[in-house]
């Protein structure tokens, strides 16, 4: 079986962490690394550091025919069983190159809740008969999906999956106290997230304003992350007069330590494909306040596995925040509910379901 990967992204996120997952673990049950990547991209680093066969792919842009036209190319020489597009630019890329001939089959893999466009091309582009199956990372998109094509049939969820193992040894740590030399009487809340627009970090901010405005100041918010939005961010919390309850990191590169430190994970998403971040809490154990956002609510079940709002109510999330930091049973309570279940979502498991999707393509059911 040979799956060519598409990885379209320059830099890492939780999409490339995903399709490492998923080859890393197809390798050990037999099928061989083959990537095709952006020249330059982190992951094509990842592919020369593991030793995995991997070719170079532009991807540029929904209209790159030249990309459509190698990666026909790349099918028919390397005689590809199937092409796995991983997100929207590798799309695009697998739908140009069956215009332009190639009949290997496609297999989606869709991690973002956007609504389809409610146009002929975009329709055709997720139901052209290249495409045999769409992988969703949450029931919340695999009915999203589902609307938009009509075609209930090309649909599967495959959850996402994250390591557990890597938090084990850091649950518990006080990385970020101590390198902020933050007393112990400071509840630590934060996010991993990139400061992207969806992540909806103004209602981040509004809670934080909430909390110290309506219940008490010995907080400190983080905001573990690089993005587009950083120093629009910046400005809004000196507006709010929030300086010195706001610590922005940066990107850091030790997450398994990072994550386990904090008292609280925030996440005020107002659209979210599925929410690994959340899972990671889970496994380090960190309990969860969270909107009502995409997959997120398959993930957090409200006062079970963590606490939940809807979309863009502080107010509400503030209380959350409260609950948890005055009543130990509760967070307790949530945390060793919320570590059990993302046990589920492990990486394993989340190989073998596409392992049994890419059979199922090739018998041709």
């Amino acid at each position: 079986m040979r799956i060519l990967h598409l990885s379209s992204e320059s830099t890492w996120r939780g999409g490339e962490q995903q399709i490492a997952y998923l080859v890393e673990k197809l390798e050990t049950k037999g099928i061989q690394p083959l990537v095709a990547c952006k020249p330059g991209s982190e992951f094509e680093k990842f592919c020369i550091a593991r030793d995995w066969a991997f070719h170079p792919l532009p991807m540029r842009h929904s209209g790159d025919i030249r990309s459509g036209l190698a990666l026909k190319k790349l099918c028919e020489t390397l005689s590809v069983d199937i092409v796995h597009a991983h997100s929207s630019h590798s799309h695009s890329t697998a739908f140009l190159a069956y215009l332009l001939g190639n009949r290997t089959p496609v297999v989606l893999t869709r991690r973002v809740d956007f609504e389809l466009k409610r146009n002929f091309f975009s329709r055709y582009k997720y139901t052209f008969p290249g495409i045999r199956k769409i992988a969703c990372v949450s029931n919340a998109i695999r009915e999203i999906v589902t609307s938009g094509t009509g075609r209930p049939d090309l649909c599967s969820t495959i959850y996402s999956a994250i390591n557990h193992k890597r938090f084990e040894p850091h649950i518990g740590n006080n990385f970020l106290r101590t390198k902020y030399q933050l007393k112990k009487n400071l509840t630590l809340i934060g996010n991993t997230s990139a400061l992207a627009p969806h992540k909806d970090y103004a209602t981040f901010m509004e809670t934080a304003a909430h909390y110290v405005q309506k219940f008490d100041r010995f907080v400190r918010f983080f905001i573990i992350g690089s993005g587009e939005l950083e120093s629009d961010l910046k400005a809004r919390v000196k507006a709010l007069n929030l300086s010195d309850y706001f610590i922005f990191t940066g990107f850091l590169d030790n997450i398994e330590e990072v994550l386990p430190s904090l008292d609280i994970f925030l996440i005020t998403s107002k659209t979210e494909g599925l929410g690994t971040s959340v899972i990671d809490s889970f496994a380090a154990k960190v309990p969860v306040v969270a909107t009502q956002a995409g997959g997120i609510p398959e993930l957090v079940q409200h006062r079970k596995t963590g606490l939940s709002s809807s979309i863009g109510n502080a107010a509400e999330l503030a209380d959350h925040l409260r609950a948890l930091i005055t009543d130990p049973n509760l967070k307790s309570a949530i945390t060793e509910n919320a570590y059990n279940y993302s046990l589920q979502f492990n990486t394993d498991s989340m190989a073998l379901s596409y392992l049994s999707l890419y059979e199922e393509v090739l018998s041709g059911k």
